[in-house]
Formats: structure tokens, C-alpha cells, sequence
């Protein structure tokens, strides 16, 4: 496939778990670990997940090297460090210190593997119901104690040089189809205005800000990620360096992929994220390439900007370290759970 400057926008998912593997057939601007791409064993797999992200970034850097770790119900470090509460776990155990404890914790173990960017945290409002489709990866049904929870995480995980990235603007919050499976939606003024709460608290011009496949009124017909009167031209006084959830998921399934990547751009994302298999990343960068150069300039400007802001963690690993703060955290668990 011919090289083009539209495939950096991609921050892509891959198969491998060693560099010489990560084969994606174009060069991406980011990518995002998942399992799939950890050694679970307890010794050899850190110092192997440190390797691979440090071949890439000798590959292809500056990359943006993100993960979900918000820990609870996703936890891509589960396999290495055991149980450890979510954020809501964490709120309800110790208040917003506790979530600010648990970001510093994540911050320092992703900067020690190599990561730049934690997927998190999630800044949606609680459901209690039990087909929730977010369960307690929310801090509170109370704006004010998510922007506290999600605020307070975001400063640990900072001050240790990984950026966070708010999502799901703007907010899942009491709904009940999964966005993985399908477009879920949110036609009520006062539940919109309450979910935006945390966004409009805590989103500024650098932050990023993760957009749900959410229809709303707003949208227009369309997910949410890919509307420009939700993203950059919303109403609410949000600003943000913007990318969309998957692109792969159930929730942006009804579009192809030159149409997923035509309305991102313009609606003013400046990366494309495709997680999940390789056939769909290789379509979204074939797609991204047949985009004229006057709409994905911009936002190739915009995310090569943000990829040179953020750390390089290229320092050797150090298991001695590592071990330590595996005990750290798993302390920290115990006196929560």
C-alpha cells in the first residue's frame, strides 16, 4: 500500500505482541494495546509489553501509545496486578483522593511500560440499573461528585506524564444498549444537560475528549462521533482535541468506511481510532488516503502537534521497579475491595 501522510491520522489497534509482528500495511499515528497484545505471564510479560511499544515509537515515532486502564471492569493490566476497583469502587471507598491515588498508581505503571495515553477516565453519570451499559465504570449519579471523581483521577494519572482522555461525551449516562452492539440514544433535554455536566467541568482546547456512538437530538441522524453540530460545532462551550470512540463498533456499523471517515473530519477529530482487526484498519487508512488533502490536513496538523506533546517513556524497563509497584497496587486493592 503507497505511504500517505492521511494514514497518521489512523490510531489503530493491531495483532502481535512483539514489533517485528505489527505489520498493518500503512503508518499509523497511534496505537491502542488491548490483552491481545500482553503477555499475561507476570515476569516476562511487562518487560515484553516495554519492548514492543519501544520498537514501534523506533518505528514510527512520535506515537500516541494509549491503553484502557481505568481499572474494575477494564483493566488491561488485570493479568499482572489481579482485581482493582473501577472508579466508582474507588469514589464510594475513599472519595475523590482515592481516585486521585488510583490515577498517580496507573500513571506510573503505564509510563513505566512505555504508554503515553490512558483511554480514561470515564466521565459518564452512574446508572444503578442493572442493564446499565456502564455499570461502575461511573464515578456517581451526581454531576458535581463525577466531575470531583473523574477530576481528581485525571490529576494523578497526569502529574505522571500519561494524558487522559475524557469519554463518553457527550455521556452514555442511563442508557442501556452497549455501543458496542448497536447506536443507542438519548432524546431527553435534562438527562443530556446533566451528562454534558463533567464535560463542560473538565474539557479544555488540549484535553482529550473521547466522542460516544450516541444519537441525540443534535446529531442529526447520526452517532454523535460523527456529527459536526456535536463535535467541534456543539452548542455547549466544549472544547477539546476530539477523536471518536471504535470506529469498528455496533454503533458506527450503518456507515461505510469513506463515509465514517469523511464525517469525522469534518466534524473535527483529529485521529481516527479503529481497534479491532486489521481488514478494518487497513479500509478506514485506504479511506483516509482517497480524502482530498484539504480536509484531512487539518486534523493530521492537529494530531501530529499532539503526538509531539506527549512523553516518549524510552528509558530501559526496570523490573526491580515494576515489582514494587505491583505490590503497591495490589496493597492499594486490598484496602479498598
Amino acid at each position: 500500500m503507497e505511504r500517505s501522510p492521511a494514514h497518521r491520522l489512523l490510531w489503530t489497534g493491531f495483532t502481535g505482541l512483539d514489533a517485528v509482528q505489527v505489520q498493518p500495511g500503512f503508518q499509523p499515528g497511534g496505537v491502542v494495546l488491548f490483552a491481545r497484545n500482553l503477555d499475561p505471564h507476570p515476569v516476562d510479560g511487562p518487560a515484553r509489553c516495554h519492548a514492543l511499544i519501544r520498537g514501534l515509537q523506533e518505528r514510527w515515532g512520535p506515537l500516541a501509545v494509549a491503553v484502557d486502564q481505568e481499572g474494575g471492569a477494564v483493566s488491561r493490566l488485570r493479568e499482572w496486578v489481579g482485581l482493582t476497583p473501577g472508579l466508582r469502587a474507588a469514589f464510594e471507598g475513599g472519595g475523590a483522593e482515592a481516585c486521585r491515588r488510583w490515577g498517580g498508581l496507573w500513571g506510573r505503571g503505564l509510563r513505566m511500560l512505555g504508554f503515553n495515553v490512558d483511554f480514561a477516565p470515564v466521565a459518564d453519570l452512574y446508572d444503578p440499573a442493572p442493564d446499565s451499559a456502564l455499570g461502575g465504570r461511573c464515578a456517581s449519579a451526581d454531576p458535581e461528585e463525577t466531575i470531583a471523581a473523574a477530576g481528581a483521577f485525571l490529576e494523578g494519572l497526569e502529574a505522571q506524564g500519561v494524558r487522559g482522555c475524557l469519554k463518553h461525551f457527550p455521556g452514555l449516562g442511563g442508557t442501556r444498549l452497549d455501543s458496542h452492539v448497536g447506536l443507542p440514544e438519548t432524546l431527553d433535554p435534562g438527562a443530556i444537560a446533566a451528562n454534558l455536566a463533567p464535560f463542560r467541568a473538565l474539557a479544555h482546547a488540549d484535553r482529550l475528549v473521547m466522542v460516544a456512538h450516541l444519537k441525540v437530538p443534535r446529531s442529526q441522524g447520526l452517532p454523535a462521533s460523527l456529527s459536526a453540530p456535536c463535535v467541534a460545532g456543539n452548542p455547549w462551550g466544549v472544547r477539546a482535541r476530539w477523536i471518536p470512540d471504535d470506529l469498528q463498533m455496533g454503533g458506527a456499523e450503518g456507515w461505510s468506511w469513506e463515509d465514517k471517515v469523511r464525517h469525522c473530519l469534518l466534524a473535527g477529530h483529529e485521529a481516527l481510532l479503529v481497534c479491532q482487526t486489521p481488514e478494518a484498519s487497513l479500509a478506514c487508512a485506504e479511506a483516509a488516503a482517497r480524502m482530498p488533502e484539504t480536509l484531512w490536513a487539518p486534523a493530521a496538523a492537529r494530531f501530529r502537534g499532539l503526538r509531539r506533546l506527549l512523553h516518549c517513556h524510552a528509558g530501559p524497563f526496570q523490573p526491580d521497579a515494576w515489582r514494587a509497584w505491583v505490590e503497591e497496587v495490589r496493597e492499594e486493592a486490598g484496602s479498598i475491595n
